[in-house]
């Protein structure tokens, strides 16, 4: 992946290493061998993105079936995550991308003058390879129909 290119199929996912709801760090590389959903939404407790953690939830254990993992990535902090998570009982791992320095390092571009940034999920295959990737700022909840399609078909 090129300097300032977002990050395609065919791409490995580069190494990302964040703090997750509990306040420890998670590095994905680490998972490599695991089919992965990798989604970023803009904030925690909106409606949108409210809706797809939940639609992740609901169909967590379609993912889990197939030996998926999903991370969910915002910029909200360890504490905003973990009240999250349990507000909205998800039973997958949110990470924190303070600055959105990976959001940006994968080049995913923010929405509306620059204001709200992007949701974006990539799927990736137990190799570390980007297999899809789907974009919609307020579609939330096909992000969690694309993945799960792609991941039923790995």
């Amino acid at each position: 992946m090129a300097k300032n290119q977002s990050l395609a199929i065919g791409d490995a996912l580069p190494a990302i290493r964040l703090k997750n709801q509990d306040n420890e760090f998670v590095q994905l590389e680490d998972y490599k061998g695991t089919p992965m959903v990798v989604y970023f939404y803009p904030k925690n407790n909106t409606s949108g993105c409210t809706a797809e953690a939940c639609s992740f939830r609901d169909q967590f254990e379609d993912f889990k079936d197939t030996g998926a993992l999903v991370f969910g990535i915002s910029a909200d902090s360890p504490t905003s995550h973990k009240a999250f998570q349990k507000k909205h009982r998800l039973p997958f791992t949110l990470l924190s991308d303070k600055g959105n320095v990976v959001r940006k390092q994968l080049g995913i571009k923010s929405n509306l003058l620059g204001l709200l940034p992007g949701r974006v999920t990539f799927v990736i295959d137990k190799s570390g390879v980007v297999q899809h990737t789907f974009s919609s700022q307020f579609d939330a909840k096909k992000h969690v129909k694309e993945a799960l399609k792609v991941i039923q078909s790995m």
